[in-house]
């Protein structure tokens, strides 16, 4: 599935809807977002499963890019560059890490 240049439509605060390039609609929960280096990135867990495509909405995150399409509208992007994506699951993973302690302290 590629979810890049897609429109991004804010349903409430912790959901948003993503078309692919097919005009599939796909539901998505925002767990997290950042800032890193000259972006800005959203982990977004999946409302729905294709366990062709592994994807599994119990076990799957997925980050997204922030952009702007040719008319300035906000869009999400698959991040392509390998090594950047990893930097920053790494940022998620800690993210998702010191929230989980935190709700176990309390």
């Amino acid at each position: 599935m590629t979810m890049s240049n897609n429109e991004l439509e804010n349903y409430d605060a912790d959901l948003v809807s993503l078309l692919d390039d097919e005009g599939n609609e796909y539901e998505f929960e925002i767990l997290d977002e950042i800032d890193y280096k000259d972006g800005h990135y959203y982990a977004l867990m999946p409302l729905f499963d294709i366990p062709e495509e592994g994807i599994d909405s119990q076990s799957t995150y997925m980050i997204f890019e922030a952009v702007e399409d040719e008319n300035g509208e906000p869009q999400l992007a698959e991040v392509d560059d390998d090594e950047l994506l990893d930097e920053i699951a790494e940022i998620f993973e800690k993210n998702f890490e010191d929230d989980d302690n935190e709700e176990n302290e309390n």
